[in-house]
């Protein structure tokens, strides 16, 4: 495992957060450091030493010590007593499943989505924003196989995305520009589209014809097509996307035989 320090991305994101927090009166900065330690661990760091966890998250070890203690207390940790590292509990899932049972978006759309997997035999999802990223809240996935690692819950930065640009270009203007500075853009993989002006105007051409593609972007042999699923006041409240493998259509198809479906089935879900 890579030594974790406080150079480390995810440590200054966090560290940033944690400035811009400590300005708000309200803030009880207490419940965010220990949602910080829960964010430290993930499929990069499984487990974590005391150390690690005190990098990643920008604590001082004391601090550190004392937030992992309460968590395994609480039975959100577990510490292995002979390595001395801590890795999340199965204890963690429960806000996840309040989630899936309160949320009214994904209560609404599930019959669609269901619906939409049956008629494509395709991989369906609904994404929701989530900062600058989207965040993957349900999933229905096909026989056919797509060489990617995500599952409920996954992230992608949404600028890189066809769910991402399809809720961004339900934007005001101005709030989607600030996205997209305060994202990390970069090329994730030679067909990533990560310039700024090049990305405002993919943004434009989502808002003009009500659905965002995105071939190989984030993962290499990955198409997907997405649209919006907008609120009472026509912000993006998530997006509808369907993933399939550059290796079973092209980019022509992939937009003649799913851009209608798509757009008919977010407009569905949407509360317009």
């Amino acid at each position: 495992m890579t030594t974790l320090d406080a150079s480390h991305p995810s440590s200054r994101k966090r560290g940033a957060a944690a400035a811009e927090k400590a300005d708000d009166p309200l803030m009880v900065l207490s419940v965010d450091k220990a949602f910080r330690v829960l964010s430290a661990f993930g499929r990069q760091n499984p487990t974590l030493n005391l150390s690690q966890v005190a990098a990643v998250t920008g604590m001082d070890i004391s601090s550190a010590q004392r937030f992992t203690h309460t968590l395994t207390r609480l039975g959100y940790l577990s510490k292995d007593q002979q390595t001395k590292r801590f890795e999340l509990t199965a204890k963690t899932l429960e806000v996840g499943h309040h989630f899936f049972r309160s949320s009214r978006l994904v209560d609404r759309a599930m019959p669609y989505l269901m619906h939409l997997s049956k008629e494509t035999e395709e991989t369906v999802n609904l994404t929701m924003l989530d900062g600058t990223d989207i965040i993957f809240v349900s999933r229905f996935l096909s026989r056919h196989v797509l060489h990617t690692d995500v599952i409920i819950g996954s992230r992608m930065p949404a600028y890189c995305s066809a769910p991402g640009i399809a809720m961004l270009s339900r934007l005001p203007e101005e709030e989607a520009l600030s996205m997209l500075d305060r994202s990390e853009l970069r090329q994730h993989t030679p067909s990533t589209i990560w310039q700024r002006e090049a990305l405002v105007a993919k943004i434009g051409q989502a808002r003009d014809q009500g659905y965002a593609t995105a071939f190989e972007e984030f993962y290499l042999g990955d198409a997907s097509i997405a649209a919006p699923v907008l609120d009472h006041r026509g912000r993006p409240d998530g997006a509808v996307n369907i993933a399939v493998s550059c290796s079973r259509y092209s980019r022509e198809e992939v937009v003649t035989r799913f851009s209608a479906l798509i757009i008919a089935t977010a407009r569905a879900i949407s509360r317009i």
